[in-house]
């Protein structure tokens, strides 16, 4: 009887404890128990039985996915037959090829009498549908009557990984890399499984495994099958993998003379190796490419243009049913010019000469990755080439792993916006999901924040943002709030005040980041090379548009980089309206102002407060609300798990003190230019501007 009675009390354990001791490694995958037994009976009542007899291991993976999730939520196991009999109420798998009114990897979700019924074109379609119904019950939302029909809206939907052959990972904030290549292909590491289970969760269908800085070395035999045993993971959850490809790869590793994109040799070069590489794994996605970027070789050092190089890659893979995704992050280094307008006047005059399976990959700003940008004037500018977006996860620019910044505001801010390309209406979503131009391919990419941290993001409250990239790529015009709202009880907690709480630090995290860093558009203000912390007085790097000075143009009559007509003219790169919503200093939106527009220093703003004023009320506010997120985050104490909340807890300490370090730093700093004293009630800070500069010499140890 013993054994029995010790199963049971395990069991029984198991069930009913709270899940404490988390240290975030599940994820959005946190399958605990229900608290509300009337809940938890009511799903029970409507799930208790799943029907498969499908042997396709990625429908085997969602029967197995259900099975387990909705067994340890509603604490009783559900059973798993071959069908259901007349009137049994369960969850039924229906494939249907030519089911209407989905795309190939959509799905619909109905309950017809007593089945709740799982419905897809195709396995992957199921597999969505099976994580879908998860996260309704693990969110609480009723199945009663329940009628979905979901496609995503964006084809492609990608982390890139910026990871390195040596195992570092470049503008990495968790840890070393994912992969241990010096283990591969022997050896699986089980977060290879893990991860693929927590992308195909939230609809990622692709990974660039390396960086773009990229080592030819991940094209040769040896590397080409590590990548194959991750290719082989990743597959049952619908996942493919990608490779950025150093563009000299023909001559470093073909021993060739040149890497020009219209020497034969080098054509034939890379037509055997995207043949070798798909002899290997037949579903391989295609390329990524970094080139004539930031030292990166590329098909301008043989006096070739992009579309050339783009174009010999293309032919490369075309053949098996591949894609190149050419970045647009190039820009030369010009001290009288304008960054801003660099992949415009790059790119625009490339447009239609690409092939069809080539997509120029944009990242969400004209800069890079900031705080706050406006759209890249590339979306809605590219009629016939199509356009992906880059989003950055990776923290680069947003504290590292020591501030809590959910982006998801950020990338609806970014989709949310009209490019007016077609008319009011053409948003930057519909631009990305080919609704504007009819584009044969559609991405949307997120520069990854995972590591070997056990936590996967390093800050805990990062893994949001992940979360946020995977449901945003599917439908872009999900709110910030919503997709908060899932995370926060699919990760962290289901208590109701507490799940407002937390909901309402995050919605109000960027904001709080800008204000103490980068307010009223302010940018490029971060240390240089590392890009760490306040240096806005840096005026020397290895090319001008590495400095800050170059952006923020401050002197003793104001502050700002003029981008009208009167300056670099960057805002001729928009469409009319755009153009008009920025052109007028009185009338631009506060957040931008700065990016378009150098403004005296007592210019009264809509805020009623001279622009000095305004700046030093933001810098002060931001910093002040740090301490407010830290009260907000001791009221959750008891209702998420104790490791997580001290995690955070002990970060926010960090973020209140590198937050006053921003502050101090630019005000001290602008003030020079203004002179003018700070306004009330705020305090003059009580270190000089000198001693607030040597903190940046201890901080480049990091």
């Amino acid at each position: 009887m013993m054994p029995k009675f010790r199963l049971f009390l395990l069991l029984y354990t198991l069930i009913t404890a709270p899940a404490w001791a988390d240290d975030g490694y599940r994820l959005w995958l946190k399958f605990d128990l229900i608290e509300d037994a009337a809940l938890r009976q009511k799903y029970l009542s409507q799930v208790p039985t799943i029907a498969s007899t499908s042997t396709h291991p990625t429908v085997q993976i969602a029967v197995e996915e259900l099975r387990q999730g909705l067994g340890t939520l509603l604490g009783k196991p559900v059973a798993v037959k071959p069908a259901l009999g007349a009137n049994e109420k369960g969850i039924s798998f229906k494939l249907n090829p030519t089911e209407s009114g989905i795309s190939e990897e959509g799905f619909k979700l109905q309950t017809v009498g007593g089945t709740l019924q799982l419905i897809a074109q195709t396995e992957r379609g199921l597999l969505y549908a099976a994580y879908e119904l998860l996260r309704r019950v693990q969110t609480g939302t009723s199945l009663e009557k329940l009628s979905v029909t979901s496609s995503p809206r964006i084809q492609l939907r990608l982390l890139n990984h910026w990871d390195n052959h040596v195992g570092t990972i470049e503008r990495g904030y968790a840890g070393m890399s994912l992969w241990k290549w010096y283990e591969l292909p022997e050896r699986l590491d089980p977060r290879y499984t893990e991860y693929a289970r927590a992308n195909a969760a939230i609809g990622i269908n692709g990974t660039v495994v390396n960086n773009v800085n990229a080592s030819a070395r991940f094209l040769t035999d040896e590397y080409l099958q590590k990548v194959k045993a991750l290719a082989d993971v990743f597959r049952p959850y619908g996942i493919k993998v990608y490779l950025s490809v150093n563009f000299a790869s023909p001559r470093i590793l073909g021993k060739l003379k040149t890497a020009d994109p219209l020497d034969p040799d080098v054509r034939a070069w890379w037509k055997q190796k995207a043949a070798d590489v798909y002899t290997l794994i037949p579903d391989f996605g295609g390329f990524l490419v970094k080139a004539n970027s930031e030292g990166e070789p590329g098909p301008m050092d043989y006096g070739r243009t992009h579309v050339d190089g783009a174009n010999v890659l293309a032919e490369a893979v075309k053949p098996h049913g591949g894609i190149i995704m050419w970045r647009s992050f190039v820009y030369e280094p010009d001290p009288k010019g304008d960054r801003f307008k660099a992949a415009y006047d790059e790119f625009k005059p490339l447009d239609g000469k690409f092939h069809d399976n080539v997509i120029i990959q944009v990242k969400n700003g004209p800069i890079d990755f900031m705080p706050r940008e406006p759209f890249s004037p590339l979306f809605g500018a590219m009629t016939q080439t199509p356009v992906s977006m880059e989003f950055q996860l990776t923290q680069e620019y947003l504290g590292w792993a020591t501030h809590w910044v959910y982006q998801a505001p950020l990338f609806e801010e970014v989709l949310s916006a009209d490019t007016h390309a077609k008319g009011p209406g053409s948003t930057v979503a519909k631009v990305l999901d080919g609704s504007v131009y009819k584009y044969p391919i559609t991405s949307m990419v997120g520069v990854a924040n995972t590591g070997s941290d056990r936590n996967w993001t390093g800050h805990p409250m990062a893994q949001a943002n992940w979360y946020a990239l995977g449901r945003m790529a599917w439908e872009p015009t999900l709110a910030s709030e919503q997709i908060a709202d899932e995370w926060v009880k699919m990760s962290l907690t289901r208590k109701p005040q507490a799940v407002a709480t937390i909901k309402n630090i995050m919605l109000k995290s960027r904001e709080i980041y800008v204000d103490y860093t980068s307010p009223l558009g302010l940018h490029h203000l971060m240390g240089e090379g590392h890009h760490f912390g306040p240096e806005p007085w840096l005026n020397k790097a290895r090319r001008p548009d590495w400095t800050a000075v170059y952006y923020h143009r401050a002197d003793s009559l104001g502050l700002g980089f003029d981008r009208t007509a009167r300056g670099s003219n960057a805002l001729s790169q928009y469409a009319p309206p755009v153009q008009q919503q920025f052109e007028n200093p009185a009338t631009c939106p506060l957040p931008y102002l700065l990016w378009f527009h150098h403004v005296p220093w007592t210019q009264k703003l809509s805020t009623g407060r001279t622009l000095w004023n305004e700046l030093v009320h933001r810098f002060y506010s931001g910093a002040e609300q740090v301490k407010w997120m830290q009260n907000e985050w001791n009221k959750v104490k008891k209702d998420v798990d104790s490791e997580i909340f001290a995690n955070v807890a002990g970060r926010l300490l960090t973020q209140e003190k590198e937050a006053l370090w921003w502050r101090d730093a630019c005000v001290l700093y602008f003030q020079e230019y203004a002179r003018q004293p700070l306004p009330a009630p705020y305090q003059k800070p009580n270190r000089t501007l000198e001693e607030v500069k040597n903190l940046v010499d201890i901080y480049h140890l990091r």
